[in-house]
């Protein structure tokens, strides 16, 4: 198999009504049963998860391409749809694993190949694992979130055994394994084009694959599409059915509701939650809802810049957001309040789940009095462009409510290829944003977001030693132990309110009828192996 070379450009996608006409074109030669044309608002920004700044669209692209070595089992959610299983861990490039107090050690596929032919083995898993804890920021975080920190952690056995020794004892290490970060890369392809000054090829890696899963990118047109097609020699699971995959990038949520409607495309994801809400009542199309597990909605203030180093000043405004306006004028219904709960205290170990706030601009105002701007003061709210259809009315919401109680509030739109890098800057002062713990425990959405030491979603620059202590102290603890660590932390969380929770998302998704299969992933990106086009 050779591998192929991607073809080019900087055009940026234009009004999709120049696009939908033609928009079967490429697909005409192939079946249309073969053919998946999914649109969607943003693009992928890197062919490399481990790149600097990659975004949640690249997330798709690696999550298809690459393998990894365990995944995770399926079950079925309240309304018989399909849900990965967060408690089942299951065999991809690893045929099987034995686990001991102190490793993990994989067996590999005998007959596993990279997408030139190249074969898969131990060292190509240890190169790539290396390199996720070596290039910093977010995927040596994610590492880190399961104890894999070390390159000696990782071990060649053989050419098809592969260990991981532990660190510590944690519960999080196995999952860890299977998100979307620990991809197996074709070591050699990788470090053929590997300078002195970049030993990981992070440069080329950004516009090249080196992988071997189970589709291929047979042409990349940033800003307008990727085209995927299945790796007919892929061993590490079951043969997609999906033959060709087409990412079409349609920034109009309007042209990518008509296309679903005309039946021109079968699948998007990032329709407004009033297009969705509307869906759900019509019989042309499938529309399937998921509460996006540990995730949340929220406007972020900046501690580390006055006045949102005034506790006060951030009472105040989480007392000041209009949530329910949120809820009906812009969800549409389509997500769960995280507002209006009986109090600031803990009401269980799991997360999300509702604070206190509501709103109230007499008790806000009172607030902002107490802290010394009872005239207000003057702001930036920013918001990730990429995701407008949701992000620029919450963020004029805001913006209106905030003037009520004296903050002047200007927005700025940050296109969505460049969010990721602008939130690793942490000088924006408040920002509407969503995020979602991959792993479904809240002391690792704690981890991400609210400790200390993390230099990546802690976007707030939050630093609160009780807290970290917390938060380590439910990592790596259970029983009453847990629940009460699990209890300091989100107490606090509510109390000094470096991020206000509006709203836990859902992950809808719109289809046509004759498009089945779909699974809900933790990473909210489609995985095209278990689609069936009928």
């Amino acid at each position: 198999m050779k591998r192929r070379s991607f073809m080019k450009t900087t055009a940026v996608a234009g009004a999709a009504a120049t696009v939908a006409p033609a928009i079967w074109s490429e697909a005409k030669a192939q079946a249309r049963n073969e053919t998946l044309l999914l649109v969607t608002e943003s693009p992928p920004n890197s062919m490399d998860i481990h790149g600097v700044g990659t975004n949640r669209p690249a997330y798709e692209v690696s999550w298809n391409t690459h393998d990894r070595l365990i995944t995770y089992g399926v079950k079925k959610d309240a309304n018989g749809n399909d849900h990965y299983d967060y408690t089942k861990l299951e065999p991809e490039l690893a045929t099987d694993w034995n686990v001991t107090p102190t490793s993990a050690t994989f067996k590999l596929r005998k007959d596993a190949q990279f997408h030139d032919g190249t074969p898969i083995t131990a060292k190509d898993v240890k190169w790539s694992f290396d390199r996720a804890v070596s290039v910093g920021g977010f995927p040596t975080f994610q590492m880190a979130a399961g104890s894999l920190e070390k390159k000696e952690q990782f071990v060649v056995v053989d050419d098809g055994t592969f260990r991981v020794d532990f660190l510590r004892a944690d519960k999080l290490t196995m999952p860890d394994i299977g998100v979307p970060v620990p991809v197996i890369m074709n070591s050699e392809l990788c470090k053929k084009n590997a300078t002195a000054t970049d030993p990981w090829a992070m440069e080329w890696c950004k516009n090249n694959l080196a992988a071997g899963g189970a589709y291929k990118v047979e042409r990349w047109q940033p800003g307008q599409e990727v085209v995927f097609v299945r790796n007919d020699e892929w061993k590490n699971g079951p043969m997609p059915k999906v033959r060709r995959v087409i990412q079409r990038i349609i920034p109009s949520a309007g042209n990518r509701r008509a296309l679903l409607e005309r039946g021109d495309a079968d699948i998007s994801f990032d329709l407004p939650s009033k297009d969705f809400a509307e869906l759900k009542t019509a019989p042309k199309l499938t529309v399937i809802g998921t509460p996006i597990e540990n995730a949340m909605m929220y406007l972020g203030m900046n501690v580390n810049q006055k006045p949102f180093d005034n506790v006060k000043v951030r009472q105040a405004v989480a007392w000041a957001v209009p949530y329910q306006q949120i809820m009906d004028s812009v969800m549409f219904g389509q997500a769960i309040p995280l507002f209006g709960g009986a109090d600031n205290k803990y009401k269980g170990s799991y997360w999300p789940q509702k604070d206190g706030y509501k709103t109230d601009i007499a008790k806000a105002k009172a607030l902002m009095a107490e802290a010394g701007y009872p005239n207000g003061f003057e702001t930036v709210v920013s918001f990730d462009l990429g995701l407008a259809s949701t992000n620029e009315p919450l963020t004029i919401l805001v913006q209106e409510s905030l003037a009520q109680i004296g903050i002047k509030a200007s927005i700025n739109k940050i296109p969505g290829a460049n969010w990721r890098g602008e939130l690793l800057k942490k000088n924006m002062p408040m920002i509407t944003n969503a995020f979602g713990g991959w792993l479904n425990y809240p002391e690792y959405f704690f981890f991400w977001c609210y400790h200390g030491q993390n230099a990546v979603f802690n976007t707030m620059g939050y630093k609160n030693l009780t807290m970290d202590a917390f938060i380590d102290k439910a990592r790596f603890t259970s029983g009453p132990e847990y629940d009460a660590a699990v209890k300091g932390f989100i107490d606090i969380a509510f109390e000094e309110v470096p991020r206000v929770p509006i709203f836990q998302p859902l992950l809808n998704v719109a289809m046509q009828k004759n498009v089945t299969g779909y699974r809900y992933w933790f990473h909210r990106q489609l995985d095209y192996r278990q689609l069936v086009k009928g």
